[in-house]
């Protein structure tokens, strides 16, 4: 009696891994059902056209000036509490401009289409970054070099 519940559950192990590695060695039909490891990892450009178009807009008006992209609000904001940081830490500003000892002079959107209806998510997200003592400036579309000098006046005077 004690060898046959010992084979039944030997057949039982067996059967459980058996089918445990047909499964893991089977080829996934959808990227959701690989794990990460095995899901294919694509290359993709840090900025889109139209951000390529602003960086090399802000670098030509603000010579003077560091211009960085994609910058984390994690570089930029501090809070202790794990819940304020969830209100920030996922979140990027386009571009950041400083000056050369990298001190933030403002903080730059260039907003497009994908804002139409996220006005009140835009103003939470200046409002954050204001509190924090950043100038925040939005561009609907990309200025003219004589509009970011303008903007950046006080920065670029001798």
């Amino acid at each position: 009696m004690k060898l046959l519940l010992v084979l039944a559950a030997l057949a039982l192990i067996a059967f459980v891994l058996l089918k445990k590695g047909k499964a893991s060695s089977a080829p996934a039909d959808e990227d959701e059902r690989s794990s990460p490891q095995e899901q294919p990892q694509k290359r993709k450009s840090p900025l889109t056209e139209r951000e390529q178009a602003m960086h090399n807009r802000l670098t030509q008006a603000l010579p003077g000036l560091v211009v960085l992209a994609q910058v984390s609000f994690g570089a930029l904001l501090y809070a202790k509490s794990r819940g304020a940081r969830n209100r920030f830490d996922r979140k990027i500003a386009d571009f950041v401009v400083c000056n050369k000892a990298y001190q933030v002079l403002a903080v730059i959107e260039l907003d497009d289409s994908s804002h139409r209806g996220k006005e009140e998510q835009d103003a939470a997200r200046d409002e954050m970054l204001e509190k924090a003592g950043y100038r925040v400036i939005r561009y609907p579309n990309i200025p003219d070099i004589d509009a970011v000098q303008t903007d950046f006046a006080a920065a670029l005077a001798p």
